[in-house]
């Protein structure tokens, strides 16, 4: 595995590394909280298991609503809990959905 360092001497950038997930919360400026669910196999009894993490992500316009289905980026830390940033909305919650969550 390489660093971000030894990618730099070569002359080759790391890549951020990006997640996609459901918003479960957009009450504060220019910050969204996004639900990111992933699987996994139990190491001893084979099971699938799922888990899910929450992350802060950095909305600049305001743009996200309750469900909807967004790409975030890895970036600098912007606040505490706040270090990733929206990259695009790829699937937009139905009006009832939205509605249903406030």
């Amino acid at each position: 595995m390489t660093d971000k360092k030894t990618l730099e001497k070569a002359g080759e950038t790391a890549t951020p590394h990006s997640v996609t997930g459901r918003v479960v919360s957009n009450k504060m400026k220019k910050t969204i909280v996004v639900s990111v669910d992933r699987q996994y196999i139990h190491p001893k009894y084979g099971k699938r298991l799922k888990r899910s993490t929450k992350l802060h992500a950095h909305d600049e316009k305001n743009e996200c609503a309750l469900g909807d289905l967004v790409e975030i980026r890895e970036c600098r830390r912007l606040s505490a809990t706040k270090h990733w940033t929206l990259v695009k909305v790829l699937r937009k919650a139905p009006a009832a959905v939205a509605d249903a969550n406030v």
